[in-house]
C-alpha cells in the first residue's frame, strides 16, 4: 500500500470517530464565569456575548479567554484573545481566536497557537483538536519542541493519548548532534523513537544516514532500517536489506545483501551477515562473503566462508583474514587455499594449507605461498616447502619447475622471473621458434633461476653443479615426464568472477 494511501485511510478514520461519538449522547457546554453577559436580539441573537475573564467548562475541559460568544441551543462557542484550554493536567491548548463545538467535541484554534503536553511544545497557526479521538491535527506547518529535538513539518497530527506526532511533507527533525530530514515520519515523545514511512536522511558531522523504512531512537542513538538503508561514516559505508546501528559506539550490523564498502582503501565487503565495530576497529562478513580488492585496472574478488577485516586508527586497513575455502578471482591471477591474511601495513598476501596460484598458462603450489603487492599491483611471491610451477604448452605437454623454495618476480602484474632455492629439478620441452620440439630437458640443481616472456620459459640458468639431460621424445618414459608430486588441478580454476562460489 502506498505512503499517500496509508495516509488518507488514517485521516478518513479519524474524521468519522466524532460522528460515532455523537450518537452515543452530548452534554452541554457550561458557563462558569464572565464579567459581564450581553445579549442582543438585532445583533445575533442566538449567541450570548460574554466578556471578561471568560471561563466555560465542557465535561472536564475548562476554555478560558478574553471574550466569547455562547450558542446555548447549538451548543457552540466563539472565543476570542488569550483562548486558553485545559484539556487535563498535562495539555493545555493556547491561540488568539477558537470555535468549540460541544456536539463534535472540536476545537479549532487559530492565530499564535500553542498546545503544551508535559515536555512537548508543538507551535503553528491553525490547529484543530478532537477531543474524542484525543487528536490534534495541524495543514500548514508547525513546529514540536522535545527534549533536545526541534522538529518541523507541513501537515501533522498529534495523538495525546499515546504521546505520538505523525508528520507528512517536509519533516526536519534537529538534533545538537544530527538533523533528520524525512518524507512521512512519526515520533514518540516519551520514548522519543523516531519512524520513518519514507525517503530520510540523518546527517551528522561525521556519519550520515539514508533509509526509507525504519526507526531511530534519539535517547539511545540506537536505530533499525529495513529498506534501502545507508550508514555512511567518513571513508565507510555500511549497507543491507536490514541494518541495526548503535550510533554512539559505532555497532552495525547487516541481513542480506550487506555490503562493507571502504572508499579510500578500494576495499569491500559483502554477504549475507556482516558486523561493524568502529571503536575496535573490526568488521567480518560471511554467509556468501566477497571481499573485493580494486585497482588502477582490475579488481580482486575472493571468497570463503568468513572474512575479517582490522583497521588502525586512521582507519587504514590493517589485516584481512579469510578463513576455510577461500578462492579468489581477477583477470591476471586467479587462487584457492585453505586461508588467507592480508597484511596493509607491507601489502602482503599469505595463503595457508594447500595453496594454488594460476598466473596465465602457470600453475603454482606449495605448503604457503606470500604475495607482496605494490600499488595494488603484484610485485614478488614466495613459494614455501615443497614448491612446484607446471605450465601446458600448446601441444598439452607439461613444463615443470620444482624446487623446496621459490621466489617470483612480476611486471605488470606478469610473471616474468623466478628464482628456485634448494633441491631444484625441471622438466622442460625446448622447442624451435616454430614450436617444433627439439628435445625433453630434465635437470637437477641447488638453485636455478628462470626467465619468462609472453607467458613462456624464456631461459633457465642452473647454479650449483647442475645435472642435465637432453632427449629425444621417443627415448623418454612416460613416467619421466612428470616430477614427483605432480598434480594438475585447472579444473578447480575459477575462470570467471562467479566460480569463486565453487570448491
Amino acid at each position: 500500500m502506498q505512503r499517500k494511501t496509508l495516509y488518507k485511510i488514517i485521516a478518513a478514520a479519524l474524521l468519522m470517530l466524532p460522528a460515532l461519538s455523537y450518537s452515543q449522547g452530548t452534554t452541554k457546554i457550561l458557563l462558569e464565569h464572565a464579567d459581564s453577559l450581553v445579549h442582543s436580539s438585532k445583533i445575533r441573537p442566538e449567541f450570548q456575548r460574554l466578556i471578561g475573564n471568560v471561563r466555560l467548562s465542557h465535561d472536564t475541559t475548562v476554555l478560558m479567554c478574553d471574550s466569547a460568544f455562547l450558542n446555548d441551543e447549538k451548543n457552540f462557542v466563539l472565543a476570542y484573545g488569550n483562548v486558553h484550554i485545559q484539556v487535563s493536567d498535562t495539555l493545555n491548548l493556547f491561540g488568539d481566536s477558537l470555535n468549540y463545538d460541544g456536539n463534535t467535541r472540536i476545537a479549532k484554534i487559530w492565530s499564535n497557537v500553542k498546545l503544551i503536553d508535559n515536555e512537548s511544545t508543538l507551535t503553528t497557526d491553525t490547529l484543530s483538536f478532537n477531543r474524542t479521538t484525543e487528536v490534534a491535527s495541524y495543514e500548514y506547518w508547525a513546529k514540536i519542541v522535545n527534549d533536545k529535538n526541534v522538529l518541523v513539518s507541513k501537515h501533522g497530527y498529534y495523538h495525546t493519548k499515546t504521546k505520538e506526532f505523525f508528520f507528512k511533507e517536509k519533516v526536519v527533525l534537529i538534533n545538537p548532534e544530527y538533523v533528520m530530514h524525512s518524507d512521512t515520519m512519526m515520533y514518540n515523545t516519551v520514548t522519543k523513537v523516531t519512524y520513518f514511512y519514507g525517503p530520510s536522511t540523518i546527517k551528522g558531522k561525521e556519519d550520515s544516514i539514508y533509509c526509507e523504512n525504519g526507526w531511530y531512537n534519539t535517547r539511545t542513538d540506537v536505530a533499525r532500517f529495513r529498506k534501502n538503508g545507508w550508514i555512511y561514516h567518513l571513508d565507510q559505508v555500511l549497507t543491507g536489506d536490514s541494518l541495526y546501528y548503535e550510533r554512539k559506539s559505532g555497532y552495525g550490523q547487516a541481513f542480506k545483501h550487506a555490503m562493507l564498502i571502504d572508499t579510500v582503501q578500494k576495499l569491500t565487503l559483502t554477504g549475507n551477515y556482516g558486523e561493524l565495530q568502529r571503536k575496535k576497529g573490526f568488521a567480518f562478513m560471511t554467509d556468501s562473503a566477497v571481499v573485493q580488492l580494486r585497482d588502477k585496472k582490475d579488481t580482486l574478488f575472493m571468497h570463503s566462508d568468513t572474512v575479517y577485516a582490522t583497521f588502525d586508527t586512521n582507519r587504514n586497513i590493517k589485516n584481512i583474514l579469510c578463513y576455510y575455502k577461500v578462492k579468489f578471482f581477477r583477470r591476471d591471477l586467479q587462487g584457492m587455499c585453505d586461508s588467507m591474511s592480508y597484511h596493509g601495513r607491507d601489502s602482503t598476501m599469505f595463503l595457508y594449507h594447500d595453496p594454488v596460484l594460476w598466473s596465465e598458462k602457470n600453475q603454482l603450489t606449495s605448503d604457503s605461498i606470500k604475495l607482496t603487492l605494490l600499488n595494488s599491483q603484484i610485485d614478488s611471491m614466495v613459494l614455501y616447502n615443497s614448491a612446484f610451477i607446471i605450465s601446458k604448452d600448446d601441444t598439452n605437454k607439461y613444463n615443470q619447475v620444482k624446487g623446496r623454495d621459490m621466489v617470483g618476480f612480476f611486471k605488470n602484474n606478469e610473471l616474468y622471473k623466478i628464482k628456485v632455492i634448494g633441491n631444484s629439478e625441471t622438466v622442460y620441452f625446448a622447442r624451435e621458434e616454430d614450436h617444433s620440439l627439439i628435445g625433453i630437458s630434465k635437470v637437477y640443481s641447488s638453485d636455478m633461476l628462470i626467465f619468462i616472456e609472453k607467458n613462456q620459459i624464456k631461459s633457465i640458468t642452473y647454479i650449483n653443479q647442475p645435472k642435465a639431460v637432453t632427449s629425444p621424445e621417443k627415448d623418454v618414459s612416460p613416467y619421466d615426464l612428470k616430477l614427483k608430486g605432480f598434480k594438475w588441478i585447472e579444473g578447480k580454476r575459477p575462470l570467471k568472477k562467479m566460480d569463486i562460489f565453487k570448491w
